[in-house]
């Protein structure tokens, strides 16, 4: 729990408007994670290899890939934290924007992919959960 006693580390509150404008920078930041989750993956075995030789000085060519994608993925992760927006699952690019409905905090709910947020739950549920914004008209 943060310190404003919010159960999650960001304390900005969204509007729909303000959470389906940053869907642009998302996406690129998304694209960021997806490419360098690829690098990760296509130099694996590389590294694994390296890494079991390192005791005598081992190293590998994909060691500078390697880190690129591991700095890709953190700096991007990163930015979308300080924007505020509430990480929920890496391998689908899930979010979640804090949003005040009828005076109780509720997640408006994004997934990569989608061209604008169309779905909202409870704080205390999730994903599979989630109810389409005209049912309630956030």
């Amino acid at each position: 729990m943060s310190d404003s006693g919010f159960p999650f580390s960001s304390e900005r509150i969204f509007t729909l408007s303000e959470a389906n404008g940053l869907i642009p920078e998302l996406e690129q930041f998304w694209g960021n994670i997806k490419a360098g989750r690829q690098i990760l993956i296509d130099t694996r075995e590389e590294v694994k290899k390296a890494s079991a030789k390192a005791s005598c000085g081992g190293g590998t060519v994909m060691g500078v890939q390697y880190i690129k994608g591991l700095q890709d993925i953190n700096g991007s992760l990163h930015a979308i934290q300080e924007l505020g927006v509430v990480i929920k699952d890496v391998e689908i690019g899930l979010c979640d924007f804090p949003f005040m409905l009828d005076d109780r905090l509720v997640f408006l709910c994004w997934k990569s992919g989608e061209e604008q947020v169309r779905w909202w739950h409870d704080i205390d549920s999730g994903y599979a959960n989630r109810q389409p914004i005209e049912d309630q008209n956030p």
